[in-house]
């Protein structure tokens, strides 16, 4: 009987992140020790598609890891294929491996839906669960949730499908710049920064393009830090050396571009912190996990700011499943402690089995 550990690799995903969970896939399946693991790849496409393949090995590039997944263009299956349909039958490759691991950014992956697809099918996953996948995903109850425990977050306010604009009084209380934000998305996409206000109605159509609820944020002036957050199987939670994001001069803020084609864009690792704001970003980063409820991992970005001589973290975004590209903070931040990043993935996966059992226990019991 083989020792082997059977686990699914799901990527792509019904969403506009689709491309960066693909190279973040590349990313895993290239790092994924094939000597402990026995690898299924199940590509979804933007049409919801499940698509099953067969392990090909450590992949070169998106293009590459996409062949031979099904009969239409590249990694789409059968065209007349409709999605339920499709996650019937995947569901039955996933009957027979230990462990899924959602390579997924974004809504239908990252957001509570897939996690509580694994839940009811009662398969380890790796990562956080349905409530807290779901909330962290949420800007607006992200910020919610981690004020009421005493987080310091940027002002802001929701702007709803039936909300025409951001009114007077919010605009005076706001300042300018602001960001626009689609409130339930990720690697920056529809996001915009606004420097006068008449700009401010072609932000929130560009924002609400990619989602119907955004949010309007007040700039904060500080240095852009990471954290890293992993559990361990022991229950154990660590983080990373922090990383700080230094941007091009020409560039208004940390956006599309800026994280995954300028050259221009910074990973300074560590940051050059002193002791006393290490310490205050790393329990921020713990508190931030703890108060979310997340498992696994999970990636804290912050804005550290100086409020009469004191350091500040103030808590940016989260992510649950945070990008897994070579060129991501997360594996970085990780590679700088000296943890390589196969064995990162080694840490998530017994994570999750343990997770797992450690449910089945509380079930049987």
């Amino acid at each position: 009987m083989s020792d082997l550990i059977n686990v699914a690799v799901l990527f792509g995903g019904r969403n506009t992140e689709h491309q960066v969970s693909c190279q973040s896939a590349v990313g895993v399946l290239s790092h994924l020790d094939r000597a402990r693991y026995r690898v299924t790849p199940v590509h979804i496409t933007v049409d919801g598609v499940w698509v099953p393949g067969v392990d090909q090995g450590p992949p070169a590039d998106v293009s590459s890891l996409l062949e031979g997944f099904g009969t239409g263009d590249k990694g789409t299956g059968d065209k007349d294929t409709k999605p339920l349909a499709s996650i019937a039958e995947a569901l039955q490759v996933l009957s027979n491996v230990d462990v899924v691991f959602p390579v997924l950014h974004g809504p239908f992956g990252e957001d509570g839906t897939m996690q509580g697809l694994l839940q009811m099918a009662g398969t380890p996953y790796v990562g956080s669960g349905v409530l807290a996948s779901a909330t962290a995903m949420d800007k607006e109850y992200t910020k919610k949730i981690l004020a009421t425990a005493g987080f310091a977050v940027a002002d802001g306010v929701v702007v709803r499908p039936d909300d025409e604009t951001v009114g007077l009084a919010d605009r005076e209380r706001l300042g300018l710049p602001v960001f626009v934000k689609p409130a339930r998305g990720g690697s920056s996409i529809g996001v915009s920064r606004v420097d006068d206000w008449d700009d401010l109605a072609a932000a929130l159509d560009e924002a609400r393009s990619r989602d119907s609820k955004v949010l309007v944020e007040a700039a904060v002036h500080g240095r852009e830090i990471d954290v890293a957050v992993l559990e361990k199987a022991d229950g154990t939670i660590v983080t990373a050396p922090a990383l700080e994001i230094q941007i091009a001069e020409d560039r208004g803020f940390f956006d599309y571009e800026g994280k995954y084609t300028d050259a221009g864009t910074t990973f300074v690792i560590p940051a050059d912190l002193n002791a006393t704001q290490e310490r205050l970003l790393a329990e921020a980063a713990v508190g931030v996990f703890r108060a979310l409820g997340c498992a696994g991992l999970l990636r804290a970005d912050f804005f550290l700011t100086e409020r009469d001589g004191h350091s500040v973290p103030v808590v940016n975004e989260v992510n649950t499943i945070p990008g897994l590209t070579s060129h991501s903070q997360y594996p970085q931040m990780w590679q700088a402690a000296g943890v390589s990043y196969s064995r990162l993935l080694d840490e998530f996966i017994a994570t999750a089995l343990a997770s797992g059992r450690r449910e089945v226990a509380a079930v049987a019991g």
